[in-house]
Formats: structure tokens, sequence, C-alpha cells
């Protein structure tokens, strides 16, 4: 593991950090994340593998993608945002500074990175997290959607779906750091993102209730609809936009 985030990924946490490998030498089987974006051949394989997991047939690809998407996201941004909100360091995540190694189901098993990047004290949030949302999220997104028709507004969901999570968790093991506290309120819930641009990781949270041990409980759903109800023999996931738990 890299040692900047050993403090971090200790016990359980641990095989998240390891997804992040620094090495001047990547694995002859990753592919730079610039060249997925850029062939769409590459990763049209990459989600027919992962459609095989699903058992989908046919050129709708859209549920698979948004599925795929999600383990995507799983792997990258723990160490990623370990690095950016709690150690204010920038690993080189642009998509041209980047390898991913896939499994045979598509997913992937590792990114690779050939420096350590450098420090961002005294950087803001958007100088932090702009190589990730604009150098890689951002074309990756767009190659998608062209592959496959989804609606980006769906892939952005899925990486705020991911990213709450793990901003919550590291307010938590940094005793409610203040900056970190701030990191989660620019990238989830601030409409703008720097010089007016529109924060693509916002969106509007609905609100129910929901009974639980015979009293009424608020319960926050999803900002998009990630289409898992698409997939063969799955359903809305129990906090959908689309289908709101009762």
């Amino acid at each position: 593991m890299i040692a900047l985030l050993e403090p971090i990924f200790r016990g359980e946490l641990q095989p998240l950090g390891e997804r992040l490998v620094l090495a001047p030498q990547v694995p002859p089987e990753a592919l730079r994340v610039s060249d997925l974006v850029a062939s769409g051949g590459l990763l049209a394989d990459v989600l027919q593998r992962h459609a095989k997991v699903h058992r989908v047939t046919g050129g709708d690809l859209r549920a698979v993608a948004s599925a795929w998407s999600l383990e995507y996201l799983s792997a990258l941004l723990p160490p990623v945002v370990a690095g950016a909100s709690v150690f204010h360091h920038g690993f080189p995540v642009a998509a041209s500074q980047m390898w991913v190694r896939f499994d045979g189901a598509g997913e992937p098993a590792s990114f690779h990175i050939r420096e350590l990047g450098a420090p961002l004290h005294g950087a803001d949030t958007a100088q932090r997290y702009a190589p990730l949302l604009w150098q890689h999220l951002s074309p990756l997104f767009t190659a998608i959607a062209g592959l496959t028709r989804i609606a980006p507004k769906i892939l952005w969901g899925n990486a705020a779906r991911i990213l709450e999570p793990i901003l919550d968790q590291g307010v938590v093991l940094t005793g409610g750091s203040a900056p970190l506290v701030q990191d989660r309120e620019h990238l989830l819930y601030s409409a703008a993102w720097a010089q007016g641009e529109a924060n693509p990781l916002h969106g509007r949270q609905r609100e129910v209730m929901r009974w639980q041990d015979g009293r009424p409980m608020p319960v926050k759903l999803h900002r998009q609809c990630c289409l898992n109800h698409l997939l063969p023999d799955e359903g809305y996931c129990s906090i959908c936009p689309l289908a709101p738990p009762r």
C-alpha cells in the first residue's frame, strides 16, 4: 500500500487502500484510462464482459454501464478521496496519468500510478478535486454515454452515491475535521462548482418517511436512479427515487 494511505486504510479498510498501486512500471495488462476513453472498442469489450456477469443480452447496455460505473467508482474513489481530503495530497489521477487493470468480469482490480503526486496544502476543494472530476470522470462518463446512450446524470449520480459515505466516514475517522466537512459540502451540496460552473455531483435528494420499530423515520433517497431494475431478476433498490420505500 502507498505509505501515505496506511494510517487510514487499516484492518477491514486495508483492501480499499490497496486498490491504488504506486510503482515505476505498470502491469502489462493494465490499460491507460485515456486509452480506454479514446477507444470505443476497449470500453465496449469491458462493458460486454460485465454484461455477461449480469446475463444481459442485446444492445441496450445502459443498466450494465451504470452497474459497471458503480464498481469502477467503488475501487477508485476511496484512496483518491483519502489523499485529497484527509491528507490534502494530489495523486496523479488524470486519465492520461492513471492505468486500470480489469478482471475477467470487466471490473477494476486495481488502479496504477507511476508517481506519487504532490502535496496540495492550502488548495481549496475545487483545486484538489479538479483532476479527478474534469480530467478523469468527465471524459470517462462522456465516452460511456456515447457508447451506451446512458444519461450522464445517472453516472454522476452514481459518483455522488459512492462519494457520500466515503466522505461521511472520513469525517468520523478524523474526528469531524472542518476541512473535510467543507469538502463534503462543496462536492455534494453546492450547486455551483467554481467560477459559476454547474457541479455535476449535486442533485436534489428527496426525503420520505419510513416506518421503523413502529415510528416514522426520515429516509433520504438517492439523487438518481441507477437503473438496477433493468437488469435481469433485479428490482428497485430500497431508496430509489423512482420507487421510494413505504
